[in-house]
């Protein structure tokens, strides 16, 4: 089954049909991956309330599905009353009367008007004329974008009333709850009291559940740390990549014991970051701030070349396919739907190249790549197929450089000495011999284009041949 991105898709059903609805929604949710397409909405008209206190949590801790579920009920509807012990709402309600509308998300705000506003309704409702109602209901709505205020609720307000109980108590007034006679059995003051606390908690807990901008102070400081670690490590001639994959291969020394801490912590705020940022319905290319989505981009281009020294020093290949971890993907794909592509390289890129981050976190596992590559064009036990299909890759990976070099994306510390990138140039110019000539080879034979590219300088060809 594929979801079609180009149109909305609306799951709906009445009374019973709708729970059908909620649960098929529940199930598309589980078994599809929403990042990049259109949610599905489930709107229900009159149904009973399903799952207990456990899926309503699950559901609700999830707002990107929280907010999947619009369910309408009339305050003449018995159905949606049958399962309240024991069951506990998700979702928006929209609880309707022929005064009005209200819009409702705490559960327990839910409940409770749900049992308030059927106290007082008759009973042995014809189920056919209940079902009309919310066709009238969705036409009213269709119809008034402004609604006029005209509940007899006005001995409810005095002007000591704080807007927040004020809002309540028009709400409770457009579903019926306060009118000049009470309601059998209902206290309308102790709903308004609950309804308010309600209210309070529920903003109190929307603002703690996600602030991208939390934590981010202590995360500055493990950086500042790792960028002091990649300096250090450039003034050795390696670059802090290669470092970092020797340490890692033949035992991080004591004094190092810091930087695999704030490595791990760094990991567990982005990955925790990026999770809740999902969970959170957001336009596309909006999913984390831009001070946020600004820091988890220097974090991957930072951390994961770390990671990607890790995975190479098992002895396993193709990093990108089958050992990245999610929140790298994401960060990245959130980056590209924000940002603006450009063939061109600006004056600033040119002249940060050398203190600069590789733009592409991936770069080193292209490297890694290109090595193994490399391997399989000398060793005399690889086929001729594999040889063809190596030579291929090294050509990608070729221009694949090139076009980083030519956008200044990549940084000038694959021209360190002990870089894994001149490892492999070393080995490649073997390979292919002197008279080889490549727009990239062109460049790199000669030691001079290293300092200039550093300094900004380097002049490109237009293409890559």
């Amino acid at each position: 089954m594929q979801i079609d991105n180009s149109k909305p898709l609306i799951i709906t059903g009445n009374s019973l049909g709708g729970s059908v609805a909620t649960l098929f929604t529940i199930s598309l949710l589980e078994k599809f991956n929403f990042s990049n397409t259109k949610r599905p909405l489930c709107i229900t008209f009159g149904s009973p309330l399903i799952g207990d206190e456990g899926l309503q949590e699950t559901i609700s801790k999830y707002a990107a599905w929280n907010s999947c579920f619009l369910h309408v009920v009339s305050d003449q509807d018995p159905v949606p009353k049958v399962l309240i012990n024991g069951y506990k709402p998700f979702g928006t309600f929209l609880l309707c009367s022929e005064l009005g509308c209200s819009c409702l998300e705490d559960p327990q705000t839910i409940l409770e008007l749900l049992m308030a506003a059927y106290i007082g309704s008759p009973e042995n409702q014809d189920p056919h004329k209940i079902f009309e109602s919310y066709g009238t209901f969705v036409e009213h709505l269709n119809r008034k974008v402004l609604c006029k205020d005209t509940t007899d609720h006005e001995s409810s307000i005095d002007w000591t009333t704080t807007p927040l109980r004020a809002g309540i108590i028009t709400k409770l007034a457009a579903i019926g709850l306060v009118r000049s006679q009470p309601l059998q059995n209902v206290d309308i003051n102790i709903i308004i009291a609950k309804t308010e606390k309600g209210e309070k908690k529920m903003a109190i807990l929307n603002k703690q559940a996600f602030d991208p901008t939390r934590g981010l102070n202590e995360i500055k400081v493990y950086m500042a740390y790792l960028e002091q670690y990649k300096k250090l490590s450039k003034d050795r001639g390696i670059g802090y990549y290669d470092r970092y994959k020797l340490e890692n291969r033949i035992g991080m020394t004591t004094t190092d014991m810091d930087l695999l801490k704030f490595k791990k912590s760094l990991t567990c705020y982005w990955e925790e970051m990026v999770d809740q940022a999902e969970k959170r319905p957001q336009t596309v290319g909006h999913s984390l701030r831009t001070r946020s989505l600004f820091g988890g981009t220097n974090y991957r281009r930072m951390i994961e070349p770390l990671d990607i020294a890790e995975y190479y020093n098992k002895g396993l290949k193709d990093y990108i396919n089958n050992g990245r971890s999610k929140q790298y993907i994401q960060l990245e794909q959130w980056l590209k739907e924000t940002e603006k592509p450009s063939s061109i390289p600006n004056e600033l890129k040119k002249q940060n190249v050398v203190s600069s981050l590789t733009e592409d976190s991936c770069f080193w596992a292209h490297v890694e790549e290109a090595l193994i590559s490399c391997k399989l064009l000398s060793s005399e036990e690889s086929s001729d197929e594999e040889k063809d299909s190596a030579k291929k890759e090294l050509v990608e990976f070729e221009k694949y450089v090139f076009d980083l070099m030519k956008n200044y994306a990549v940084s000038s510390e694959i021209f360190l000495p002990g870089s894994s990138f001149m490892k492999w140039w070393g080995e490649y110019r073997e390979i292919t011999g002197a008279s080889y000539s490549s727009s990239l080879t062109n460049l790199l034979k000669n030691d001079n284009n290293y300092k200039a590219y550093a300094n900004g300088s380097l002049e490109f060809p237009l293409n890559f041949v």
